[in-house]
């Protein structure tokens, strides 16, 4: 299946990601049509040099729908949106908390499916300025994207693969999964647990200037090196850590890591984890 033998509707085309998406369609011949609620999104449209398209209209043939809006609002976004769809179109939404959680309307006729970038991976290779600039992807560093069929039907992966590897462009591999083990990814491993580590990390480097003393730019030096060796050692066993290091990983790890961190990858903390995200007393699904 070709990009151009498609219509598309990109609802949210203003938004970060919508924008992103939007750069990425604008080097195709495809037909997509953008829609967008807010009027400064629509500015941030129309500075890209697009139309901007009522969603009504823009829906009305689409074979593919993309919802580039806030998780919150995906229930109402397609509550309002899967009723306009003609026959045999593609739902196509960016993150699985919404799908999981049972928020999406649903309708009979329709394919649902969610496609989330990996981002460029720390161990990619660039060559350019480009990809190195390029830490989020979708301009220039290759990424790969993980992808589920919520609505069951995997015959439209053919359809959603074409429009996937076009709106995140330049794509590596799209990796199918369900939407259960999309959710597992996101939030669990790359939030809940990457995320915080990011974050822990930015406080620990704080610390060590704020509380500790050291020089900002001694601490920025050893720390950035010795994130990518830990990293490379860990994950790909590039340098094994020395003994020492290891009683220091593990005097780290009974201070900060409680014995019961795998919990985290539990059903129910992950039901609590999204209704928490969607700001919802309890999953609907």
């Amino acid at each position: 299946m070709n990009i151009d033998d498609l219509t598309i509707a990109l609802i949210g085309a203003g938004g970060k990601m919508g924008q992103r998406i939007s750069n990425n369609f604008k080097k195709t011949s495809a037909k997509v049509f953008y829609a967008e609620a807010s009027p400064a999104g629509q500015d941030r449209v129309r500075a890209l040099g697009l139309d901007v398209t009522a969603t009504e209209d823009a829906v009305s043939d689409a074979d593919v729908v993309i919802l580039a809006v806030p998780d919150v609002a995906l229930g109402t976004v397609s509550a309002d949106v899967v009723p306009q769809l003609k026959e045999g179109a593609l739902v196509l939404t960016l993150d699985p908390a919404a799908a999981y959680a049972g928020l999406l309307y649903q309708r009979d006729g329709i394919e649902y499916a969610c496609a989330h970038p990996a981002h460029p991976s720390i161990f990619l290779e660039r060559t350019t300025k480009e990809e190195y600039a390029d830490t989020f992807g979708g301009i220039a560093a290759p990424q790969n994207v993980v992808a589920a069929v919520d609505s069951g039907n995997e015959a439209i992966k053919d359809r959603a693969d074409v429009v996937i590897r076009t709106m995140y462009a330049p794509v590596i591999d799209v990796h199918w999964v369900t939407i259960k083990q999309l959710a597992v990814l996101e939030p669990t491993l790359v939030e809940t647990i990457a995320c915080m580590i990011g974050g822990l990390l930015k406080d620990a480097l704080e610390e060590t200037v704020n509380t500790a003393g050291v020089p900002r730019p001694a601490a920025e030096a050893i720390f950035y090196g010795h994130i990518q060796v830990a990293l490379a050692n860990a994950l790909r066993g590039d340098n094994p850590f020395s003994e020492a290091c290891h009683i220091a990983m593990d005097h780290g790890r009974d201070a900060i890591i409680k014995d019961d961190w795998k919990r985290v990858f539990d059903d129910s903390v992950l039901d609590d984890t999204i209704a928490k995200m969607l700001k919802l007393e309890a999953l609907q699904r």
